[in-house]
């Protein structure tokens, strides 16, 4: 199954991927010039060296995974009034009397702190579909969620 990406969030992530390769790229050097060193069993620097090695080629691998799934989406070309991928949706929970936006994006887009869920998130997955005026329960980890839409706007 594909998933969605905005076409700047590809080329994004097209950008990051190069960025982890480059910095893999250093990484035999650097590991070579930790090894002159001395002996490996208390060589931190070399440890640190083979260590984020392993982690940047599992990143490296993920990356090139979730692109390869990706499949551009035009959040422009999705219905206006209703609760799409690339939309940013405007809600009043019901309980906490607390007003939030969210910008649903695909996963590689994805940043809570920036108010960017993906649409694989519960909040993201009960709000898709809704229009404005619509009120849904979600489940979340923290308990049941009461949300009214008050805006859809496209992101």
């Amino acid at each position: 199954m594909s998933r969605p990406i905005t076409q700047s969030g590809y080329e994004n992530a097209l950008i990051k991927l190069a960025e982890l390769k480059k910095e893999f790229e250093k990484l035999p050097a650097i590991i070579a010039e930790a090894r002159e060193k001395g002996d490996l069993k208390e060589n931190a620097e070399y440890h640190a060296a083979k260590e984020r090695q392993g982690m940047l080629q599992a990143s490296i691998s993920k990356f090139e995974s979730d692109i390869a799934g990706s499949e551009i989406i035009d959040p422009a070309t999705l219905p206006e009034n209703t609760v799409t991928f690339g939309k940013k949706v405007t809600v009043n929970d019901k309980t906490s009397g607390k007003t939030t936006s969210y910008k649903i994006l695909g996963d590689l887009e994805s940043d809570i702190n920036q108010g960017i869920i993906s649409i694989t998130t519960p909040i993201a997955r009960g709000l898709v579909g809704k229009t404005v005026g619509d009120t849904v329960t979600i489940k979340v980890p923290a308990g049941d969620k009461i949300l009214e839409i008050i805006a859809i706007e496209l992101g």
